[in-house]
């Protein structure tokens, strides 16, 4: 009995301390999606991997691969957008990592950018780099201007998402028994203090239809993950979003079949982003591909 009550008593210790996340509301994944933008090209004219919003200064990125690089390379094209996906500026990161997901933080009026770095010999990023984003500029994986961390030691791979309206830091990264997620508070992390996860969790792997991962986002307590083959590899459609509970790492809602962005050429389903409207509307996004081979186009939908 003293057994039982000592466990039962741990478990809901360890409870508490996984329960770390805040309270906030949920997206309804079931809801219909709107477009932000369609068709619009990016600097080079590979497929979009990844975007990102910085919220305190009402700018958007989108990370793709640099054109004539290979997939193991980790060379990076990051083109900044206007909301009507018009062009705006570009940096190129060299060595960096994949691009599936990263991170902006508004810090005055510039914008630092999170994202994986030391690419491996698959093109994955081992470490995170955080930066400054300057136009036009380049950026090798071992430039003196970035701040280099490895948020977990055990980590082989690391990427990342930023909440903007909580300020935290999203980390994905991998270790020989999978994935795991884990998030900061991101004044902590610029600091390099990774010592307190709110949560750190082992990513849920729901059946999907789809067989490639897409991208990842956080709002407040929820995780949102993405799957989906474009229609060159899958002729349905079969993109799909889920939602994870970041306190318990179970799974809430979906997976659920999006149709965003259904009538679009080629759809491939590439990356996802949280952004607060200046009215004060939270909205998350789902970013697709489209377009053919040496012209690829960005597309955002939200909701």
């Amino acid at each position: 009995m003293l057994l039982l009550n000592f466990a039962t008593i741990v478990a809901a210790a360890v409870s508490l301390v996984s329960a770390a996340v805040p309270n906030s509301p949920r997206f309804d994944l079931t809801k219909p999606s709107y477009d932000l933008f369609r068709s619009k090209p990016l600097h080079d004219d590979t497929v979009q991997q990844g975007f990102a919003f910085d919220n305190k200064n009402r700018r958007l990125f989108v990370s793709q691969r640099r054109n004539g690089a290979s997939a193991a390379s980790g060379d990076l094209t990051i083109t900044q957008l206007d909301f009507k996906g018009k062009k705006l500026g570009h940096m190129y990161l060299k060595g960096f990592g994949h691009g599936v997901s990263f991170g902006a933080q508004g810090v005055g009026s510039a914008t630092y950018l999170w994202t994986e770095v030391d690419a491996n010999s698959k093109g994955y990023g081992k470490r995170l780099a955080r930066f400054k984003f300057v136009n036009g500029a380049t950026r090798t994986k071992s430039s003196s201007s970035l701040q280099k961390f490895a948020p977990v030691a055990a980590g082989k791979e690391h990427t990342c998402a930023v909440d903007t309206v909580n300020n935290r830091l999203v980390v994905r990264y991998h270790t020989s028994a999978g994935k795991r997620i884990a998030v900061f508070d991101l004044a902590a992390a610029t600091k390099g203090d990774f010592s307190n996860p709110l949560a750190d969790f082992k990513q849920p792997l729901p059946k999907t239809k789809a067989k490639n991962f897409q991208g990842y986002t956080a709002y407040g307590r929820y995780l949102y993950l993405l799957w989906g083959d474009s229609y060159d590899v899958s002729k349905e459609l079969n993109s799909q979003v889920a939602t994870v509970d970041m306190n318990t790492g179970k799974v809430v809602q979906g997976p659920v079949i999006t149709r965003a962005g259904s009538t679009l050429s080629f759809r491939e389903a590439e990356g996802m982003a949280i952004y607060k409207t200046a009215a004060g509307q939270v909205r998350l996004f789902l970013g697709f591909a489209s377009g053919k081979p040496g012209d690829r186009r960005s597309n955002l939908m939200e909701k």
